[in-house]
């Protein structure tokens, strides 16, 4: 495909059309994920409400699954990473296994009274330490990530004006 294009003096000429290169589906997809906006108190803080609402839910529809808790826990760390501002990057590999547990105590089985709920909170943390280390392992890779392209690009960016 050519386009025609008009130099002012009448005549058109053909000049080749760059090629597209499709991304993939999954390029795609995360490309419309919107872009970082939280400050880390902010990440905190959506990480923080959604995990508790997501270990409502969880309870509710499938009898506080730990194994359901853990999988879903795993795209908020990486939204949460996604999220935050370039500036509070370390916030989000905090932020987020503390929303872990702040959500798992809607979730964790726990005996009467607040030794019970404690005891329930710490079996459960212990039980499901993989899933808390893989989403802190999620946020804290896609932080790095981040933080490497950004510090590229002022690289590039200097050696440009330079």
């Amino acid at each position: 495909m050519a386009r025609q294009a008009n130099h002012g003096n009448g005549d058109m000429q053909r000049r080749p059309v760059p090629a597209r290169r499709n991304a993939a589906p999954l390029v795609q997809t995360v490309r419309r994920v919107p872009g970082p906006r939280l400050t880390g108190l902010g990440g905190g803080l959506f990480c923080a409400a959604v995990m508790p609402a997501i270990g409502c839910l969880d309870r509710l529809l499938f009898d506080s699954s730990l194994t359901v808790y853990g999988v879903l826990f795993l795209p908020v760390a990486a939204l949460t990473a996604l999220w935050v501002r370039p500036g509070d990057l370390v916030a989000a590999p905090v932020a987020v296994p503390i929303a872990f547990a702040i959500g798992l105590l809607t979730v964790a089985d726990g005996g009467g009274g607040l030794g019970g709920h404690v005891v329930g909170l710490v079996t459960a943390l212990a039980t499901q330490a993989g899933w808390l280390y893989g989403g802190t392992l999620v946020a804290g890779v896609i932080a790095t990530v981040r933080r490497v392209r950004m510090m590229r690009r002022r690289t590039a960016q200097r050696r440009r004006t330079v």
